[in-house]
This record gives structure tokens, C-alpha cells and sequence, in this order.
């Protein structure tokens, strides 16, 4: 009798570790991946971190992301969420200590949503087009970056920062969504740089991105989960030779 009350509470136990188990699937090489790492260490939600083959995809992954097929994906519960932007939302919403990752108020939460998905749909694959191209073609991609870097600059910052004037200002305890989408993008800019012999971000031109991407830099959680220089360097570069080599 005693030892069937024993299984009993170890099953119990087994079942609620299962059941609060949070597993992500990425890679540690993705800006999206990385954007639920950081909003995971930002809530101190322990994970298993599970790294998957792009190239040989599990059949875990697939069969929890049947749809596209793609990283990142969290699972909570057993339960799979995909899309970054929607697996921030979950965890904002199911975890609801440390920072919020959105404003309760709801006109500025739909600010930070605003200039998240601004960020996202006109910046990411136009930077993403500067690394992998040469010549006409990354002078025109790099010239729209630029353009979209003096619109968050002049329109913004000043809603992104309403708290501060347009000032900003980020720590592990103030960084939201639009903070985790802009360092995943830009967080490496010199690494960029020097891989490209090109100007990404003048301090000149736009002081007030500038002086955002180095703020969230400076932050606990993004140097802990940044990966040494000298090894951004060599995943650009082979990222860049790699695109290169196929067009």
C-alpha cells in the first residue's frame, strides 16, 4: 500500500514536470530562434534548448510545424507554437512574471506591435539582401536600408520611447518585442560591417537608432546569449559566399 502511494505521487510528479516542460526547437545561428531565447531568459523560464539540422530537418519539427516546416517552434504542455512573433505573444500572455514583453496599455502595445511588424516586413529581408548580393544590386538594398533606418529615426523612436521623449533607453527589465525584433536584426551591425566593407548604421545620420541597437547591446541578457565575435564574423561570411556562389 505504502509503495503504491509512492509510484502514485512519482507519476504525479512525472506528469506535472511533462506538463510544465518547455522545449524550444532552433538553431543557434537564427535571429529567430534567438528571439524567443531572449524573451524566455527575459521571463527566467527554464528550457530545453533543441538544435535542429536545416539541412535534415527531425521529424519532431515536422510533425510539430506541418505548415511550414520551419524553426523556431516552442513547445509548452506538449503543445507546439510556431511563427516567432506569435511564440512571443504566448509567452507574454502565459507567463505573466518579470517584464512584459508588451505594454498593458493598449495604445502603446499597439505601437510596439506597430514598429515590430515595420521592422520585420521593410527591414529584415532588404538587410538580409545587403549581405547576400554585390555591386548595383546591394548598392540599391543598402540605400533602402538606410531609408528605412531614417523612418524608425524620424517617426519611430518617438512612439517606440513615448516614456522617455523618443529617448532610448532599454534594460532586461524595460525590453519589449520591438526591442527582441530589432536586436535579432541589427544587434551585430559591425560584425555586418567589417564583413562587408560597408557603413550600416551612421551614427551621423541616425543617432537615435545608434544609440538604440548599442543600448540593447549593453544588456544582461543580449551579451549572455550573443555568440563571440570572431564566430558571427565566420557564419556571415560563409553565409555571404555561400549566396554569392549560388546566384
Amino acid at each position: 500500500m505504502f509503495q503504491a502511494i509512492l509510484n502514485s505521487k512519482e507519476e504525479e510528479k512525472m506528469d506535472e514536470e511533462i506538463e510544465n516542460k518547455v522545449i524550444l526547437h532552433g538553431s543557434f545561428a537564427s535571429p529567430y530562434s534567438k528571439r524567443i531565447e531572449l524573451a524566455l531568459k527575459l521571463k527566467s523560464i527554464p528550457y530545453q534548448f533543441v538544435q535542429e539540422d536545416l539541412q535534415n530537418k527531425s521529424q519532431t519539427l515536422l510533425r510539430y510545424n506541418p505548415v511550414h516546416k520551419k524553426i523556431p517552434v516552442l513547445v509548452h504542455n506538449g503543445k507546439p507554437i510556431s511563427e516567432s512573433l506569435f511564440i512571443i505573444d504566448y509567452i507574454d500572455e502565459t507567463w505573466r512574471n518579470g517584464p512584459h514583453l508588451l505594454p498593458e496599455d493598449p495604445y502603446r502595445r499597439s505601437k510596439v506591435r506597430f514598429w515590430a511588424n515595420y521592422i520585420q516586413l521593410h527591414l529584415y529581408d532588404v538587410v538580409i539582401k545587403v549581405v547576400k548580393s554585390e555591386g548595383e544590386e546591394q548598392e540599391e538594398a543598402l540605400t533602402e536600408v538606410k531609408e528605412k533606418l531614417r523612418v524608425i529615426e524620424k517617426e519611430g523612436l518617438k512612439e517606440i520611447f513615448s516614456d522617455t521623449d523618443g529617448e532610448p533607453t532599454v534594460t532586461n527589465e524595460t525590453m519589449s518585442l520591438v526591442d527582441i525584433v530589432m536586436c535579432t536584426l541589427l544587434s551585430p551591425y559591425k560584425a555586418h560591417e567589417e564583413v562587408l566593407g560597408l557603413k550600416i548604421i551612421d551614427p551621423e545620420i541616425v543617432p537615435g537608432v545608434y544609440g538604440w541597437i548599442n543600448a540593447i547591446n549593453e544588456t544582461r541578457v543580449v551579451k549572455d546569449l550573443s555568440l563571440p565575435y570572431e564566430q558571427v564574423l565566420e557564419i556571415l561570411r560563409v553565409f555571404r559566399q555561400m549566396s554569392l556562389s549560388r546566384s
